[in-house]
């Protein structure tokens, strides 16, 4: 079983465009590994609890949980609009979770993992922790990214987090792939040696009632960061035997793929989630593997409220539609990486990729097939061998096999930029072999054919493919090639799809250009222009009837 999950968004404000690259993108891992027939979950959702969750409620005048609910609203309907597709919906409100973590809090206690003490110290309101010395800047302040902080004195809970550091050290020093990529696994290995204090895991009531009450100590509830990373085993079926709502645990777990930002790396998911993880008592071999994605900026800078930058992903699908979105997130950034997010950068990705090159190779393919051999397939008995066909026969075979190693080492962009890179060799094929001209000679019939078999052929593989990123657009190319891609697998796709005598439809356009708004304006005047010159001349024929 392959399965994947995503970080559970915080409930403290409405979903921006890093959000949907996160979705997506493990959106798109999951589906490549259905294309594949691996059977597969995919885990997302949100993190309802937390003191900014309480104080935005609060602001308001409502709820906790009515303002959790009517924000998960809004990320439910973003995940609709871009097509996501996941198996399981995590929510820590949920009653199923909160009583998987209040298990294992208390377990963890009877097993003297959690501790009772005294704290004083500076605490982030934003970050929603404890800081020490070592989140001082130079000159001896916290910096503006950990918000108002406070000086605090209270009794909490605490995680012996510190006695699993050993072990966390050795396993992420022999799991080379235990965090991707590998520079990252560097960051959280000089992380852990700066790993020298406990987790308090647990808030007063009094300060924070909005969270999962520890169940041996009902004056505190679960700290967030505690609660919201158990939501990738409570929501897998563990510690649930018996409940039929939830998955089989054993048959989900260890999680292949948790997508994750830079940021909630360290320390939450390298130290805090494995540490926690290990003393529950999974073994090195029941970890999960994280694969950390970088943030997507505004001309270098992170996207913030404070600056004004939040994208919203909603505006984007309103100006280039959804499948432009989904396709410039998983196209243009590279995992792991930042990358500097660009609206025009995502029309011209848009243009250039899918409408010129994609869907011009598609439409002329098609067309010419139509129009010249009445939309019927020649598969000749033994293949071209000409230099023009075997070297796109070729370029096929490589594409499909380079675009398959780098969706498995999770590399999207460079997936679609081999894809690419094929159709500009069918585009080229076309221009070299000229099919326009063979129609004009009837003696040059099977070249002809020839030709359009290689050209159909290929159209088959590149718009199956893209199904992964773009499974709407995908399902037009195949239905236009009246292809069947549930039938197709990328581990075994090969040239042969299209059979002696296979139909085909007449095109469609699948990638509209997306248009400024000046380009529109010379289309609507061009059109105007038009309209009014076949109005003067119906007008000229009438007067000459009459």
């Amino acid at each position: 079983m392959f399965y994947i999950t995503t970080a559970i968004d915080y409930t403290n404000g409405s979903p921006h465009i890093g959000h949907a690259y996160e979705k997506v993108l493990a959106d798109v891992l999951a589906r490549w590994h259905r294309m594949c027939g691996e059977p597969t979950y995919f885990l997302t959702g949100v993190d309802q609890h937390g003191q900014k969750v309480q104080q935005k409620a609060e602001e308001a005048g409502i709820s906790p949980q009515e303002y959790a609910d009517m924000v998960t609203a809004r990320f439910i309907a973003l995940w609709k609009r871009l097509g996501l597709q996941y198996d399981g919906w995590a929510a820590t409100t949920d009653p199923r979770h909160e009583a998987c973590v209040q298990k294992i809090l208390t377990s963890l206690r009877d097993k003297g993992c959690l501790y009772k003490k005294a704290y004083k110290g500076f605490y982030s309101v934003r970050q929603e922790q404890f800081l020490t010395d070592k989140e001082r800047g130079e000159d001896g302040n916290f910096g503006p990214e950990w918000g108002q902080v406070i000086e605090l004195e209270e009794e909490n809970w605490y995680f012996n987090l510190t006695a699993h550091i050993p072990w966390l050290k050795e396993f992420v020093t022999n799991h080379p792939d235990c965090v991707q990529p590998e520079f990252r696994r560097q960051d959280l290995l000089m992380a852990i040696e700066r790993a020298t204090n406990d987790l308090c895991i647990s808030r007063p009531k009094d300060r924070l009632s909005w969270g999962i009450p520890l169940p041996f100590d009902p004056d505190f509830v679960t700290y967030v960061w505690f609660d919201a990373l158990i939501n990738y085993i409570s929501f897998a079926g563990y510690l649930a035997e018996g409940d039929e709502s939830l998955p089989e645990f054993s048959k989900l777990w260890p999680a292949a793929c948790e997508v994750i930002g830079k940021d909630i790396l360290i320390p939450a998911h390298g130290i805090y989630w494995l540490c926690m993880l290990h003393a529950m008592g999974f073994t090195d071999e029941e970890m999960p593997r994280l694969l950390v994605h970088g943030w997507l900026n505004i001309k270098g800078e992170k996207m913030s409220k404070s600056l004004g930058n939040i994208v919203d992903p909603n505006d984007l699908c309103d100006v280039f539609g959804a499948e432009a979105v989904r396709y410039y997130l998983v196209r243009d950034t590279k995992v792991g990486y930042d990358s500097d997010y660009d609206p025009e950068r995502l029309k011209m990705i848009y243009n250039t990729e899918l409408a010129n090159d994609v869907g011009n190779l598609c439409n002329r393919s098609l067309n010419m097939c139509v129009r010249y051999l009445g939309g019927v397939v020649t598969v000749a008995d033994t293949l071209a061998e000409d230099e023009l066909s075997v070297s796109l026969r070729k370029s096929l075979a490589d594409t499909v096999a380079r675009f398959a190693e780098r969706m498995d080492n999770y590399s999207t962009s460079e997936a679609l930029a081999a894809l690419n890179e094929h159709v500009g060799q069918c585009n080229a094929f076309i221009e070299k072999t000229q099919p326009f001209m063979l129609a004009k000679d009837e003696t040059r019939l099977p070249e002809l054919q020839s030709v359009l078999a290689h050209l159909l052929e290929s159209c088959v593989h590149i718009g199956y493919l893209l199904g992964c990123v773009l499974p709407e657009a995908s399902e037009r190319i195949l239905c236009q090639l009246q292809v069947d891609g549930s039938t197709l697998n990328p581990q075994t796709l090969a040239w042969g799809v299209l059979k002696n005598g296979h139909t085909v439809q007449a095109p469609t356009p699948v990638f509209p250009r997306i248009l400024s708004e000046e380009e529109k304006q010379k289309m609507a005047e061009k059109a105007a222009k038009a309209a009014a010159k076949a109005a003067r001349k119906a007008e000229r024929a009438a007067q000459e009837q009459k």
